[in-house]
C-alpha cells in the first residue's frame, strides 16, 4: 500500500500514479496467466492485451520517474526504493511476455502461416492498442489537471483564511494604541487631581 508521504502536490500526486501502477500491475499479472493457458487466436489476442497493459505501466513507471524528483529530499530515499521495486518489477514481465511470445508454437500451433491476412489483423491490433493508450494517456492527463485545480483551490482558500487572520491582528493592534492612549489619558488625569489635592 502507498504510504502517505507529505502534503505537498509532488507527493500526493506520486502516491496517484503509484496506487495507479499497482492496479495495472494486478491487470498485467492476470493477462500473463491468461496467456500461458491460451493458444491459437485467443493466445495472439490475450498476447496483444498484455502489450498494451505492459505500455500503460511504463508510462506510468516514468510518470513516478518524473514526480519524485518533486518529493522533498528528506522523504525522496524511500521513495526511491519503491521505485526501483517497481522497475524491476516491470522489467521482469518484459522478460516473462516475451518467452511468450517467443513461444511460437504455442502461439500459432500448426496453423502458422506468413499470409497477409495475419499481418492486417496485427496492424488492426496495433491500430487498437494504440487509440487505447492514447485515450488511457488523455484520462491521467484530466486527472492531473484536476488534482492541480483543487491544489490550487486549496492554496486560494489558506491565503484568504491569512488575510482574515491578519486583519484580525491588525485591528487587535489598533484597539491596543487606543487603549494605551486611553490609559495614558486617564493617568495624566489622575496626577492632575493629586496636584490639585495637595495644593489644596
Amino acid at each position: 500500500m502507498a504510504n502517505t508521504m507529505d502534503t505537498d502536490a509532488g507527493s500526493e500526486m506520486f502516491a496517484s500514479y503509484e496506487n495507479e501502477l499497482k492496479l495495472v500491475q494486478a491487470d498485467l499479472n492476470q493477462k500473463l496467466d491468461q496467456i500461458a493457458e491460451a493458444s491459437g487466436e485467443q493466445r495472439k489476442s490475450a498476447i496483444a492485451n498484455a502489450e498494451q497493459v505492459l505500455d500503460e505501466a511504463t508510462e506510468l513507471l516514468d510518470q513516478l520517474r518524473m514526480e519524485k524528483q518533486n518529493i522533498p529530499s528528506s522523504a525522496r530515499s524511500k521513495v526511491n526504493v519503491r521505485f526501483r521495486n517497481y522497475s524491476t518489477d516491470i522489467d521482469e514481465v518484459k522478460r516473462k511476455l516475451k518467452s511468450l511470445s517467443d513461444d511460437r508454437q504455442a502461439l500459432f500451433g500448426d496453423r502458422y502461416t506468413d499470409e497477409p491476412q495475419d499481418e492486417h489483423l496485427e496492424q488492426r491490433q496495433q491500430l487498437l492498442s494504440g487509440t487505447d493508450r492514447l485515450e488511457r494517456s488523455s484520462a491521467r492527463l484530466q486527472q492531473s489537471q484536476r488534482m492541480a485545480l483543487d491544489t490550487e483551490d486549496v492554496a486560494r482558500g489558506t491565503l484568504g483564511t491569512l488575510y482574515e487572520q491578519r486583519e484580525q491582528i491588525t485591528n487587535a493592534r489598533n484597539n491596543l494604541q487606543q487603549s494605551e492612549g486611553y490609559v495614558d489619558t486617564s493617568i495624566k488625569t489622575l496626577r492632575g487631581m493629586a496636584r490639585w489635592l495637595r495644593i489644596g
